[in-house]
């Protein structure tokens, strides 16, 4: 027997997707950073190889190409599990190159706020 509100949890975590997406969208690196989990345990997979830890998932979001970022969502799904814990699923169509591709993403409740601590990114060629 589930003893959270979950539809509560998986609205807190589609706000907080929805406002890494805004982040995303306008390359505020600093918002972006700040989603993850400030902690050497942070992973972001993606087809150019793995990030680990906050700081190289930092290093990543300054040095990124952007020249093709604007992209459409389809089939994000919000999963929560507990109160605390949940996973945001989407695919994606990047808008200028039409390439598609998918992202996951595990929040977690932290003491400073909901964070992602993995994520995985796939694009296709």
């Amino acid at each position: 027997m589930e003893d959270f509100d979950r539809a509560s949890v998986e609205r807190e975590i589609r706000a907080e997707f929805e406002a890494y997406e805004a982040a995303l969208g306008a390359n505020d690196v600093e918002r972006l950073t700040g989603f993850f989990w400030e902690d050497p345990r942070a992973v972001r997979l993606a087809p150019g190889g793995g990030l680990y830890g906050h700081a190289q998932i930092a290093s990543f979001r300054k040095a990124r190409d952007v020249s093709d970022i604007a992209r459409e969502l389809s089939e994000v799904r919000i999963t929560a599990f507990s109160a605390d814990f949940g996973t945001a699923t989407c695919e994606y169509r990047r808008l200028g190159s039409g390439r598609h591709g998918a992202q996951s993403q595990v929040w977690m409740r932290r003491p400073e706020g909901w964070r992602i601590v993995s994520a995985h990114v796939s694009l296709d060629p």
